[in-house]
């Protein structure tokens, strides 16, 4: 009886024992699959840190390009009249029969650009002289970066450069800057060379500026 009873102990111990043993087979088979999961953890970082590096970099050569845009975007010339290329007594006259001579003449668009700095429209040369650069592009990529920066320079109303256009000539210029051309800012051109022409050039033409410039030269010609 005793013996059939240690018996009887053996086998329910060797019973457990295997229990025991085929609960934690699953267990270890799990470990696989938990590597399994770390490896994509790994994956999905390495493309999350792949694709950030690829997005920083697009934003660097955006930024570098926005830049050179902005630095090819010149005015022309030195700020300062006394620096600008020197007019004769009969190129300041001139400037006084019509608003294009003035315009065309180099000395006479830095003149005419320190009498507007005294009025606080130094803006309306600045974009005008921005557009005729811009007109002469023909990189298709060079032409989109300039023209964004022309928009945020003096179109943007929170630009404190802002030049004054009416809505319609504002709606033409959101419409073209979809798609920029060397032709997206012709029409605001147009109207701040004419707000220049009716407005700010009769008083130039009483200023001090020219008045003075003019007194000037006639002063050191021999001939007046």
């Amino acid at each position: 009886m005793g013996s059939e009873r240690m018996e009887m102990r053996k086998r329910q111990m060797s019973a457990q024992q295997e229990t025991s043993a085929g609960g934690a087979a699953p267990a270890q088979q799990d470990q696989p699959g938990q590597g399994s999961r770390g490896s994509n953890a790994c994956c999905f970082c390495w493309c999350c840190c792949c694709s950030c590096s690829c997005l920083t970099v697009r934003n660097e050569d955006r930024e570098e390009r926005t830049r050179k845009a902005s630095s090819d975007v010149k005015t022309e010339g030195p700020t300062d009249c006394d620096d600008s290329p020197k007019p004769t007594v009969e190129d300041v006259r001139s400037w006084g029969q019509s608003f294009d001579k003035l315009m065309h003449c180099p000395a006479g668009r830095s003149a005419f650009r320190q009498f507007l700095r005294t009025e606080f429209s130094e803006e309306n040369m600045l974009f005008w002289l921005a557009c005729e650069e811009f007109s002469k592009e023909t990189n298709k990529s060079a032409i989109e970066d300039k023209a964004r920066v022309i928009y945020e320079d003096y179109i943007s109303i929170l630009s404190p450069k802002e030049v004054s256009l009416d809505s319609r000539v504002r709606e033409v210029i959101n419409r073209n800057m979809l798609e920029p051309t060397s032709h997206t800012f012709d029409d605001a051109q147009l109207q701040i060379y004419t707000l220049m022409q009716r407005d700010s050039y009769p008083r130039f033409m009483n200023s001090p500026v020219y008045k003075n410039l003019f007194k000037s030269l006639s002063e050191q010609s021999p001939e007046c």
